[in-house]
């Protein structure tokens, strides 16, 4: 490892971080090293910040100690006693003293980091010892997080780069923490966010889909600094690593909420849920345990379209996305399973939002984009307002092929992502590509948005599904071919050819 206080490279800082990680093997779940590492990793770097501007204010004054402490010259305040080096030195009960010296930070923070460490049960030694701890605590301790030293993007990088690795190796927490960063790409490249826009993620997890919404405008040349980012997390420690990404990706103006979306949502104007510029999500995909009961009188009118089965609440997410977009610019972009397309129990909701004429576009993904799924992925695009040459059609593309499967876990390619987004922007009939759709013929497929009804979705030959899959795709083409029979027969019976 470089010397403390020397620039490292993005490389030597991730294997760094990842280092910390590797000390927990064996005795600690894999699903919780988020919960530890990511609340040490953010209060080194608060530490290590204060520190750096307590002297660069020191130098400014001459060496006025007051004048180096004052709030304004920091972007945290660090009480005595509750920096880094102070837990450093304890040798005993140094989870208690981890757990004081974090609250300590919040309380002097209230405003922006009240709860941003989150409830980790620091003082249980069967779970972490002293000396487990202390090995932590000196990991971090051999590298400098100052800005000078490690960049806000670099550091940014990093966390990023960690929240990955963490998904990859937590199995089964994976889904509400991370979403396959390849596709959030092509779903923000869509939907285009401007200056001075507000964009807002239900479900925000660790807050991926809202940063690459802010880099993506930043990268496009607009002024992103007056774009305001909300998101809702259900999940106490995640909705704090959220905020902790805001805070390392320098990002100003946020508000990331813990709480129940469905139950409770946090942004609510006149009675209703507030409404934004842009909305992108990965919601949970058909979860059981939820409140069906109070949806049916929901208080702030959500229910647009009805109410979804006990064991299938994707629907009460999609109108709460629906009733959170803006009238006049109000678009959104959301990752669903497959099923969401043509569910028999979604039949009478799917029909009013597909007659409202917000669907805009329905992508078809390949497997295995969702942590720990094989599920077939898609993405449903719907506008409130669509342009004048969309309305009453429906876009839909064929992006089954264009996926890399890697081992359980695939991606989009930047050539995939580029294909996909021309077959967007370009709105035409690309034969096995995208078929623009009207209305009447949607009707006509009882409302049904699976995209190989409209787009062919292989070449013979090229099916390399699972046997599961291949006989769902071969019942469906199997029922279009019965129709299609029936009609030919109609009609050369019409004719007087049909001998039967």
């Amino acid at each position: 490892m470089s010397p403390a206080n020397s620039h490292v490279s993005q490389q030597e800082l991730e294997q760094y971080l990842w280092g910390a990680a590797n000390l927990l093997r064996g005795g600690i779940d894999p699903g919780e090293y988020k919960n530890i590492i990511f609340p040490l990793m953010f209060f080194k770097r608060i530490s290590d910040v204060y520190e750096e501007e307590f002297e660069e204010a020191l130098q400014e004054s001459d060496g006025d100690l007051d004048y180096a402490r004052f709030a304004e010259h920091h972007r945290f305040m660090v009480p005595d006693g509750a920096h880094w080096k102070d837990v450093r030195e304890v040798t005993t009960n140094v989870g208690e003293a981890i757990r004081k010296a974090m609250r300590e930070i919040e309380k002097a923070n209230p405003d922006k980091l009240s709860g941003i460490f989150g409830d980790g049960n620091w003082t249980n030694k069967d779970r972490m010892s002293d000396k487990l701890l202390i090995d932590l605590l000196e990991h971090f301790s051999n590298l400098n997080l100052s800005i000078k030293n490690v960049p806000q993007d670099q550091f940014g990088n990093a966390y990023e780069y960690l929240i990955r690795k963490f998904a990859d190796d937590s199995g089964h927490t994976a889904a509400e923490f991370y979403t396959n960063r390849t596709v959030v790409e092509l779903m923000t490249l869509i939907m285009a966010p401007k200056s001075g826009e507000s964009i807002y993620d239900p479900t925000c997890g660790s807050g991926g889909m809202l940063l690459n919404s802010i880099i993506l405008a930043k990268e496009n040349g607009e002024e992103y600094r007056n774009i305001k980012l909300y998101g809702q997390e259900i999940n106490l420690i995640t909705s704090a690593i959220a905020r902790m990404n805001m805070f390392i990706h320098d990002v100003g103006d946020f508000s990331i909420i813990r709480g129940d979306t469905l139950a409770n949502p946090a942004f609510i104007e006149n009675d209703r849920v507030q409404q934004f510029d842009m909305v992108i999500a990965n919601p949970p995909y058909s979860i059981k345990k939820w409140n069906q009961k109070a949806w049916t009188k929901d208080p702030f009118g959500r229910n647009i379209y009805g109410t979804p089965p006990q064991g299938c609440a994707d629907y009460a997410f999609f109108q709460h996305i629906i009733c959170s977009m803006k009238e006049d610019t109000g678009r959104c972009a959301i990752l669903y399973p497959h099923g969401v397309l043509f569910r028999d129990s979604e039949q009478s909701m799917r029909a009013k939002l597909i007659e409202d004429d917000y669907v805009d576009c329905v992508i078809g993904l390949g497997p295995n984009l969702f942590y720990n799924s094989p599920m077939e992925a898609c993405i449903v695009i719907c506008r409130k307002n669509k342009p004048a040459e969309r309305k009453g059609k429906i876009l839909f593309i064929n992006g089954f092929e264009d996926v890399i499967q890697e081992k359980q876990q695939a991606f989009l390619s930047d050539e995939n992502i580029q294909t996909l987004f021309d077959l967007y922007t370009n709105y035409g009939n690309v034969p096995r590509k995208s078929y623009v759709a009207s209305m009447e013929e949607v009707k006509e497929k009882d409302y049904n948005l699976n995209v190989p009804l409209y787009v062919e979705k292989y070449d013979l030959g090229e099916i390399n599904e699972p046997l599961e899959v291949v006989i769902q795709e071969w019942t469906e083409s199997s029922h279009r071919i019965k129709e299609a029979n029936e009609e030919i027969f109609s009609i050369l019976s019409e004719v007087g050819l049909n001998d039967q």
